[in-house]
């Protein structure tokens, strides 16, 4: 959709350079999701340094001297640290972030540490799996996550890190509660696609709906008597048109998924009543596409 909407504001047809942009910014989601979940190792690792340093000081406290290191001997950093999964995947794409910009991490921690979660974690010295876990699970959804600071920076990174976010933070906070205690191979970085047909109809339904776009909109055009179609939000008509397409050229997704799939990005990126304008269009466009046959579903979950 913000592929689509982007070449028509940039009045470009280069459909090959979209495309390929579309999918470069696919991939730079598994950057981000490293990048984020990276955070956490490096965040043990600068308070590992700092007290290591602090205890080597010539005027050390009892307390410098004798550190409580259940932060950093917390057992979801050191799964994280070790894992094969991530560490090849970190080479790999070369992740460097927090290397360059370490500020960033010496803020996240500073945050992490004036909290009232560290506050009652730190109250004791003695590292338990769960609490070690719900502790991380917490500090990076209501310390990490949230942080604007942070935000800013991946916001001046790419751009189109903004909405992917949500996405991969969600993913990552699901991960790590999912880790268990004991288990080997227990965390692995997820794969970007499903599998190639997950990647196929990305391309497909890109260029399907660009190509036909005329086509596409004469389906709707009378729909709409009491809209001037230049009064119609141009990411609405854009919406309308990728979902007109998945009725008419995607045969194996189902009617439901595709309507559900649409309102939601209305909900999204449109103005307050585009979801029920744009509900009320297609479900009158079904009706009629299913009375004239001309929506065929085949396999199965179509329902």
């Amino acid at each position: 959709m913000q592929s689509i909407y982007a070449m028509h504001q940039n009045g470009s047809d280069n459909l090959e350079k979209e495309e390929k942009f579309l999918f470069h910014s696919i991939d730079a989601i598994q950057d981000l999701y490293l990048i984020m979940l990276s955070s956490l190792i490096e965040i043990c690792k600068k308070e590992t340094i700092f007290l290591h340093l602090s205890s080597q000081k010539h005027l050390a406290t009892k307390e410098e001297r004798n550190p409580n290191e259940k932060f950093i001997k917390n057992s979801i950093f050191q799964i994280l640290a070790e894992n094969n999964s991530l560490s090849i995947a970190l080479e790999n794409r070369s992740i460097n972030n927090w290397t360059l910009n370490d500020d960033y991490i010496i803020l996240l921690l500073n945050a992490i540490k004036e909290s009232d979660l560290y506050a009652k974690y730190m109250s004791n010295n003695v590292n338990a799996f769960e609490e070690d876990r719900d502790f991380i699970v917490d500090i990076f959804t209501d310390v990490i996550v949230p942080n604007e600071k942070l935000y800013e920076y991946i916001e001046d990174d790419k751009l189109t890190w903004i909405d992917d976010v949500p996405l991969v933070n969600t993913h990552i906070i699901k991960q790590l509660k999912g880790i268990k205690q004991g288990e080997d191979d227990n965390f692995r970085v997820p794969k970007l696609y499903k599998d190639n047909e997950d990647k196929a109809y990305v391309k497909d339904l890109f260029r399907k709906t660009v190509l036909n776009e005329s086509e596409l909109a004469k389906e709707y055009v009378d729909k709409t008597p009491n809209w001037d179609s230049e009064r119609i939000a141009e990411i609405d008509t854009i919406i309308l048109k990728m979902a007109i397409c998945e009725f008419l050229k995607f045969p194996s997704i189902p009617v439901k998924v595709t309507l559900n799939e649409y309102l939601e990005l209305a909900k999204e990126y449109s103005t307050p009543k585009s979801s029920i304008f744009i509900n009320g269009i297609l479900d009158n466009l079904v009706k009629e596409l299913e009375k004239s046959k001309r929506i065929v579903k085949i396999g199965r979950g179509l329902m």
